[in-house]
């Protein structure tokens, strides 16, 4: 009698531990997929914008062609002179 009721416990014990399993990869996969469909409407809202960007540059560029290359011109410079300050920096210590 004892041992039927052991048994009977451990099988309940394993019938509980197995629906918990069950319940944890059931939440584990619904977490997964809607945090793959967040990534996907993030990228797919990342390249709308980048479609639009790029659009608006072209524009830019046909409109104002001097200006684009002053601006180009511009930021060029400006980036070599940041380049230069961050090796002399470096090369200091």
């Amino acid at each position: 009698m004892l041992m039927n009721k052991s048994t009977e416990i451990t099988h309940a014990l394993m019938d509980q531990a197995t629906h918990a399993a069950d319940q944890v990869a059931k939440s584990t996969q619904q977490l997964a997929n809607g945090l793959l469909e967040g990534v996907r409407d993030t990228s797919h809202q990342l390249r709308v914008k980048a479609e639009r960007t790029s659009d608006h540059t072209v524009r830019f560029i046909r409109h104002e062609p001097v200006k684009a290359v002053l601006i180009a011109a511009a930021t060029g410079a400006a980036l070599m002179a940041l380049i230069s300050l961050a090796k002399h920096s470096r090369d200091r210590r």
